[in-house]
């Protein structure tokens, strides 16, 4: 797990978040770990396979011959293994 360091974090802010985390019933670390969490992920957001999962559905399934209209055309050239140097 990664870990951060806040910095120069003003004492009013300090102290109200100890005493939100006393009123839920958590660490202070605790709950700044979920608002961080609630911040950076919330729960209304579109995960994209999801989102690309719906497209699909809307615009219907491929027919027999749109799937092999695409297999005929597509790039079947083999990948290159990416080199890091």
């Amino acid at each position: 797990m990664a870990s951060v360091t806040v910095r120069n974090l003003p004492d009013e802010v300090h102290r109200a978040l100890r005493v939100r985390a006393a009123h839920n019933g958590h660490s202070t670390e605790a709950e700044i770990r979920e608002i961080l969490k609630a911040a950076a992920q919330p729960p209304e957001r579109v995960k994209l396979g999801s989102l690309l999962a719906s497209i699909t559905h809307d615009a219907g399934a491929l027919t027999d011959a749109e799937a092999e209209h695409f297999d005929r055309i597509r790039d079947k050239t083999p990948s290159e293994p990416l080199v890091v140097e």
